[in-house]
């Protein structure tokens, strides 16, 4: 498989792991979605990054987290990374909580998988050395709907 094809896929399975994770949001209803990544927040600098003085623009903003999720008594915010994952690696893990930790205090990761969704505070998973809880946030029959549709991808 060349390069090109393995990048498209990999973004389309990442693509795939923030739609469902923010459907899931949507439909449990316990939290207001708001989509974060700098291609969201800002479309037309993210087309031109490659350029010098777009890119230092973006240095402080790009590696912000996917989404943030706002609890329905207005209470707490929780800054989230969204990533897909076929297998999980221990090692993996602690790297994705570390990156995004060090640009984000307090942030969360969710990563998707066929084995199921898992989700902790990226300080936590640190401190754990890379161990990933299983997402409970959400009911088990909302989950096990979406992962049946992750896996129709994953095919």
């Amino acid at each position: 498989m060349n390069s090109n094809i393995k990048f498209s896929e990999n973004l389309i399975k990442g693509k795939v792991a923030e739609v469902i994770f923010e459907q899931m949001f949507r439909e449990s209803g316990k939290f207001t979605i708001l989509k974060s990544g700098y291609e969201y927040i800002f479309p037309e600098l993210a087309q031109y990054k490659q350029l010098p003085r777009v890119e230092l623009m973006l240095q402080n903003i790009k590696d912000i987290p996917d989404f943030i999720l706002i609890s329905d008594d207005k209470r707490k915010v929780y800054l989230v990374e969204v990533k897909y994952r076929t297998n999980l690696v221990n090692k993996e893990i602690l790297k994705m909580a570390e990156k995004t930790l060090k640009a984000w205090n307090h942030s969360c990761l969710f990563v998707a998988s066929p084995d199921g969704f898992y989700f902790g505070p990226c300080n936590t998973i640190v401190n754990n050395g890379g161990k990933i809880e299983l997402f409970k946030w959400i009911n088990n029959e909302i989950q096990n709907e979406y992962l049946k549709l992750l896996k129709k991808f994953e095919k």
